[in-house]
């Protein structure tokens, strides 16, 4: 490590930290700012997020006694600075990366990573459930949950914070707001008003005041009223916080989150309040490095530095949500019943495009995938046409809706299922590699997979005429190669599949970007001696029943690849079809094993997984040729 971060060499553990003077201790933020900027430049990785909170970071563990205390960070991206202070340092260099430690919270990869997620919204909840566990075991250590004001506007957050108000447990939960503009006189005021109401001896008074009235042999209700009417009027005027205080959560703030010592001073005040407590803070997203913190959005998350020898003029292959959101732009301009959904993903979805262009038919929910769903059932039967971008593993926060305002009602709405399949760097909390377990449950609903970005297009056509019930459409986080980007779209045979190649000896079906890898092993094969059929089986449900018959009927052998766990597969549900066909082929099936499959690149997870040409066709030589 190079002699510039001299002082965070120094630090293995939180303990210490807890050793730093004040001017140390912020010479130490820089430190961490500048060195996550280094690492994350090389690495790829959530920047901007970490950025903003390196002063709250270091101010937990200061105040804090990790792991003793429970510090829970919301979805984790935003735990950089968490890890490098926690024995983590010189494996930031690793992060996200094959073998490396994960992008978020991990609590198999350190005891300070109290809890895990990657999904938003979680950590009030899970708060609550360590105070109450806490207190159920007689322990004093507080309960720290940090969230943002994104994730705030999931509804599992209000379930929380409802839940912690009825409760009445210590536990700190922490509004990290990055969004929120607050003009100086404001701000200067709020900051005096936090510290009269964060300081020790203010609280002592408070609870004082309010033990003493409630001796009083009368009038203990008028004054205890009208005590509470005072502090509540003048809050109301200088806080947007009095929702939280009717909520029974005391409420602090808002205080300029990247200012150090005002960050410990006020964690301090209020660390021992012996009820429920919310500390609203502003940060800045991308503090400390200007192109982070003019375009916070950009860098949220960016990818590893280019190589010396990477070629520069090769030919750009666009992103399947790019052919996604390019192509629901062409379809509104004529269908004005075109809408788009989103949850708080507009970018990760492709629909930026679409958003300025048809502003008023753009909905950016939140991260609230239930209400998303929900929202577009009902405009599905007023004849909208709502198009639903969420990834795979997001649209599991919402199964009741699809399943009980969606299916049971047979409503036309088209989900278009980004990230499915092996996601790379961001590891099993986004792998999209359930959703034709949990979709293909759902009665008389249409899954299709596209092989390429033309089909796709033609799968988004095919989905606008459908007219009985819903329309799921799944892609992954790749390049979509787009041979005849020029012709128009057009609406397929829903439920048929396609020959993509003639053979004699064995036939691979394959699902969407799986394709590419039969493609591969047919090449490998043909070296071989072998005749192989390539299938595009580009509807999971309902599937070609007539060619697989001819299929089962033609092979003795049938192998069938995709990129998602055995259950609810469509190799469980050929091998399920073949069983009423006597002297049916066997049938052969190339999932992902039962379990979660860690992070790294996508070529690396498939390798592990053995989704390659090289292992399909050695596979097929195994088998074929006994």
């Amino acid at each position: 490590m190079s002699d510039k971060y001299k002082l965070l060499q120094s630090i293995d553990s939180p303990n210490d930290l807890k050793k730093l003077s004040g001017k140390e201790l912020l010479q130490l933020c820089e430190e961490i700012r500048g060195y996550t900027i280094e690492v994350v430049s090389e690495t790829g990785g959530h920047l901007a997020p970490t950025l903003g909170v390196v002063e709250l970071s270091v101010a937990l563990h200061k105040v804090f006694d990790s792991p003793k205390d429970k510090i829970i960070w919301d979805v984790g991206h935003q735990a950089y600075a968490h890890k490098i202070l926690t024995g983590r340092r010189e494996a930031l260099k690793t992060i996200r990366q094959y073998g490396g430690i994960s992008g978020f919270c991990k609590p198999l990869e350190s005891e300070h990573d109290i809890y895990g997620a990657g999904h938003a919204s979680t950590s009030i909840s899970a708060g609550v459930g360590f105070a109450v566990a806490r207190d159920l075991l007689g322990e004093k250590h507080q309960v720290i949950s940090i969230i943002g004001d994104g994730a705030l506007t999931g509804g599992l957050s209000f379930e929380g914070l409802n839940n912690l108000g009825i409760l009445r447990t210590r536990m700190m939960v922490i509004l990290n707001d990055n969004e929120m503009s607050i003009s100086r006189n404001v701000g200067a005021m709020s900051k005096y008003l936090s510290k009269i109401t964060t300081n020790p001896l203010y609280n002592r008074v408070r609870e004082e005041l309010w033990r003493i009235t409630g001796k009083l042999p009368v009038g203990k209700s008028s004054i205890r009223t009208g005590i509470r009417k005072i502090e509540e009027s003048l809050k109301n005027l200088l806080v947007p916080g009095v929702i939280f205080d009717e909520m029974g959560i005391r409420y602090f703030g808002p205080i300029d989150g990247n200012d150090l010592p005002l960050l410990i001073d006020t964690l301090e005040n209020i660390k021992e309040i012996n009820s429920p407590t919310i500390l609203h803070i502003l940060t800045k997203k991308g503090r400390g490095l200007a192109a982070a913190e003019a375009n916070p959005a950009k860098f949220h998350g960016i990818g590893p530095a280019p190589k010396l020898d990477q070629k520069s003029d090769k030919k750009v292959v666009p992103p399947y949500l790019s052919v996604f959101g390019d192509e629901l732009s062409k379809l509104a301009t004529t269908n004005k019943k075109i809408v788009a959904i989103t949850a708080a993903m507009p970018d990760g979805t492709g629909l930026t495009g679409f958003a300025e262009q048809f502003p008023d038919r753009f909905y950016d929910v939140g991260i609230a995938e239930g209400h998303a769903v929900t929202f577009a059932a009902a405009l599905a039967t007023r004849g909208m046409k709502p198009f639903v971008a969420i990834y795979s593993t997001f649209l599991q926060r919402a199964y009741d809706m699809l399943v009980h305002d969606v299916a049971i009602q047979k409503l036309p709405v088209i989900f278009m299922l980004d990230r499915a399949g092996l996601v790379g760097e961001d590891g099993p909390t986004h792998h999209g590699v359930l959703d034709l377990a949990y979709l293909s449950t759902l009665p008389g609903v249409v899954i299709a997979a596209p092989r390429n970005g033309e089909e796709l297009r033609h799968l988004m056509q095919t989905a606008l005429k459908h007219n009985d019930g819903p329309f799921f459409i799944r892609y992954p986080k790749d390049t979509a190669v787009m041979n005849r980007k020029k012709i128009k779209s057009s609406a397929l045979e829903i439920g048929k599949w396609e020959s993509l190649s003639d053979g004699k000896d064995t036939v691979i079906i394959a699902v969407g970007p799986m394709n590419s890898i039969s493609d591969g092993a047919a090449a490998i094969l043909k070296a071989e001696g072998l005749s192989i059929e390539r299938v595009d089986a580009k509807f999971i449900k309902p599937f070609d029943a007539k060619m697989l018959t001819n299929l089962l009927n033609k092979y003795d052998h049938i192998f069938v690849v995709e990129e998602n766990n055995y259950p609810g597969s469509l190799s469980q549900t050929i091998r399920a079809f073949a069983e009423s066909i006597t002297g049916a082929a066997r049938v052969h099936a190339h999932t992902l094993p039962d379990r979660f499959i860690t992070h790294g690149s996508r070529s690396q997870l498939l390798a592990e997984v053995k989704l390659t040409p090289k292992e399909i066709a050695t596979d097929v030589l195994r088998k074929v040729n006994k």
